[in-house]
């Protein structure tokens, strides 16, 4: 499995990138430095892995959860963006060894998989797919760079009630981070509709975008395809208003 490690404290965290599936080593070294243990991997794409988000296992971020065991983590929690965002929490969901989530930009349900018709789910658990929501029948056509708000606001709108996401299930403390302007998909509206499922820490900015930036971390560079929302300043005092609570809550502190 391709990963990186870093930090040996006793609460591991599992870091999971959105849809690019890559291993994301900086926001690992940022925990570490905070005395997490934090583990990337690379949970699509690569050796031995899907080429695309298509019926993922859940298992795959088990196998995670059970390297930051091996290295010594005593807490199990989850951070993830975005799509990884939809894992982190459909996990927890599953897997009662998940102690806290942190969700940043998250989606309520589960969405069908990147790929051609026919659809099917983004995540399976034990074999079996989760239900799902289905795309739209025309995805957007003005980009790049482009901007897939709307476009998820009426997949959001025929939804199959059974595609949400059950939180209600997990034991996992929970912090949703989400900003107004997110161009990419309506996460404060999703953010809300899990929050309406159990209790929740939810931490929002009206001005914040896609891409929430947590204190020490570096500004993502402009995208030429992706509209995501937001500003440089507002998407990071979202994460400093943020951090707090997600520090917090992955040490179990809070």
């Amino acid at each position: 499995m391709e990963s990186h490690l870093a930090g040996a404290g006793e609460v591991g965290v599992l870091v999971l990138a959105g849809s690019s599936g890559r291993i994301d080593s900086a926001r690992c070294d940022l925990l570490a430095a905070h005395g997490l243990t934090a583990l990337s991997i690379r949970w699509f794409g690569g050796p031995g892995r899907s080429p695309g988000i298509r019926e993922i296992p859940l298992e795959t971020f088990v196998a995670g959860l059970d390297l930051l065991a091996e290295a010594g983590a005593r807490r199990l929690t989850v951070l993830g963006l975005s799509k990884g965002a939809e894992a982190a929490l459909s996990l927890a969901c599953v897997e009662p060894r998940v102690e806290a989530v942190v969700a940043l930009s998250p989606s309520s349900v589960v969405w069908a998989g990147f790929g051609a018709e026919p659809y099917r789910s983004s995540w399976t658990w034990r074999g079996r797919p989760l239900p799902f929501a289905p795309y739209p029948a025309e995805w957007p056509a003005d980009g790049p760079p482009t901007s897939f708000r709307t476009f998820y606001e009426r997949g959001l709108a025929m939804a199959p009630a059974e595609s949400a996401i059950p939180l209600e299930r997990s034991r996992a403390d929970v912090v949703l981070v989400a900003g107004g302007d997110d161009q990419m998909w309506p996460s404060l509206t999703f953010a809300r509709a899990l929050a309406r499922r159990r209790d929740v820490r939810l931490v929002s900015h009206s001005r914040a975008g896609h891409r929430p930036r947590l204190p020490g971390e570096p500004a993502p560079a402009p995208s030429g395809y992706y509209v995501y929302g937001g500003a440089p300043r507002t998407d990071a005092e979202l994460g400093e208003k943020a951090w707090p609570q997600i520090l917090g809550t992955l040490r179990g502190q809070t």
